[in-house]
C-alpha cells in the first residue's frame, strides 16, 4: 500500500509497505480517506517535535472507512465513517482511573510515538473509533484538532461573559477560539501573522478591534486598552514557542490562569513574585478526552461548529513529498491542509 514516511528531519518519501493484517478481537482494520496536517507533523518534519523518533508514518487526524472489524468489536460495523481518536492509554495507571487517558503514564499517540495513518490502511483499536453518518471525511479529520481546543478551554473553566487571550491563530489556537466563544467569553487574539488575524476577522466575525498585531507594540498595553485596565482572565497559548510562553505570565488579570496549549521542547521561566502576588493558576492542557470526540461530531452535525473555513490547501497522498516543505513556511499561507487518499 501507499505509504508517506518521514525518514528523518526534512525527508519525506512516498514508499510502499506492507498492507495491515486481519484486525484483532477488539480492532477495526479502517480506509484512510482524509488526513490533516497538523503542527505536530511539521515540527517532526523540522526536527523540533519532542517524545519522537525516524523514521515515521506521520497522521493523526483522520477521517476513515472500517472495512472490517474483530469477533468482539459492536460499537462500529463495516462501512462506517468515524473520526479516529489517536490516543493510545493503558486504561489501568493512575491518570486513565481518574477519567483521564489523554494524560496515561504511558500513552502512544498515532503518527508521534507510533505509527500514524498517512497511508491507504491502519488497524487501530475499535474504541478510538467515533463514527457519523453525517459528516464528510474531512470533517471527521478535523475533529481531533477540534478536540485539542475543546479540552484546553475545558481546563480552564470558562464562564460566559470572561474576557480571555489567544495567543497564536494557527488550528489549534483558532480550536481554541472557537469553544471560548461557544463557552459565552470575549476572544482577544494575538498573533503576528496577518493572513492569520484577516482569518479571524473575515471567517470568525471578531472584531478587528479585538485582534492584536504583537509587533505594533507592547501586548500587555494593548490587552489592558482592550480591558479597561482589568486585563483578561485567561489566557491561553497555543504557539508552542518558548518567548510567547513565558510572556504569557504577564497577561492574566489577578486571580487569572494560564493555559499553556502548545508545546516546547525545553525549559519555560517566569518571575515567581509576580506569579504569586496576583495568584495566577498554571495549567497544562494534553490532547483530547474521549468524550470531547462525540460532543465535537454532535455540534458539526448541528451545524453549531463551521468546518467549512479551516481547510486551505489539499494534496493527494502521491503529491505530498513534493509540497510539504512548503506547507511549512508561514509565507505560504496554510492554515490546515488536507492529504486525500484516493479509493
Amino acid at each position: 500500500m501507499k505509504t508517506l514516511v518521514l525518514q528523518n528531519p526534512g525527508s519525506l518519501e512516498l514508499t510502499t509497505t506492507t498492507p495491515p493484517t486481519a484486525p484483532g478481537p477488539t480492532e477495526a482494520l479502517v480506509r484512510v480517506h482524509r488526513i490533516g496536517v497538523c503542527g505536530t507533523d511539521i515540527h517532526a518534519f523540522n526536527g523540533k517535535q519532542p517524545f519522537f523518533s525516524y523514521p515515521r508514518i506521520l497522521g493523526h487526524e483522520l477521517g476513515v472507512e472500517v472495512i472490517a472489524v474483530g469477533d468482539e468489536v459492536t460499537q462500529v460495523a463495516v462501512g462506517d465513517r468515524c473520526a479516529v481518536e489517536p490516543y493510545l492509554n493503558c486504561g489501568h495507571c493512575i491518570a486513565c482511573r481518574r477519567g483521564k487517558p489523554n494524560c496515561c503514564a504511558s500513552l502512544s499517540v498515532l503518527g508521534v510515538h507510533v505509527d500514524g495513518g498517512q497511508r491507504e490502511f491502519i488497524v487501530v483499536p475499535a474504541a478510538k473509533l467515533h463514527r457519523s453518518s453525517e459528516l464528510s471525511y474531512e470533517q471527521l479529520a478535523l475533529v481531533e484538532t477540534l478536540g485539542i481546543g475543546a479540552h484546553a478551554v475545558d481546563r480552564a473553566e470558562l464562564a460566559a461573559g470572561e474576557t480571555v487571550a489567544v495567543l497564536g491563530a494557527g488550528p489549534i489556537g483558532l480550536s481554541v477560539i472557537q469553544f471560548a466563544l461557544a463557552a459565552g467569553a470575549r476572544v482577544l487574539v494575538i498573533d503576528i501573522n496577518d493572513t492569520r488575524l484577516a482569518f479571524c476577522r473575515e471567517r470568525l466575525g471578531l472584531p478587528a478591534a479585538d485582534l492584536i498585531d504583537a509587533r505594533t507594540g507592547d501586548v500587555a498595553d494593548q490587552l489592558r486598552a482592550l480591558t479597561e485596565g482589568d486585563l483578561p482572565t485567561a489566557v491561553f497559548d497555543a504557539t508552542g514557542n518558548s518567548r510567547s510562553m513565558m510572556n504569557a505570565f504577564t497577561y492574566p488579570a489577578p486571580g487569572g490562569r494560564i493555559v499553556f496549549v502548545g508545546l516546547f521542547p525545553g525549559e519555560v521561566t517566569f518571575d515567581d513574585p509576580n506569579f504569586h502576588r496576583r495568584e495566577l493558576t498554571l495549567l497544562a492542557s494534553r490532547n483530547a478526552r474521549p468524550e470531547d470526540f462525540g460532543r465535537i461530531i454532535g455540534l458539526i452535525e448541528a451545524g453549531r461548529v463551521d468546518t467549512k473555513p479551516w481547510i486551505t490547501h489539499r494534496a493527494e497522498l502521491s503529491a505530498v513529498p513534493s509540497l510539504f516543505a512548503d506547507w511549512t513556511k508561514p509565507e505560504s499561507g496554510v492554515l490546515k491542509a488536507m492529504i486525500e487518499v484516493p479509493a
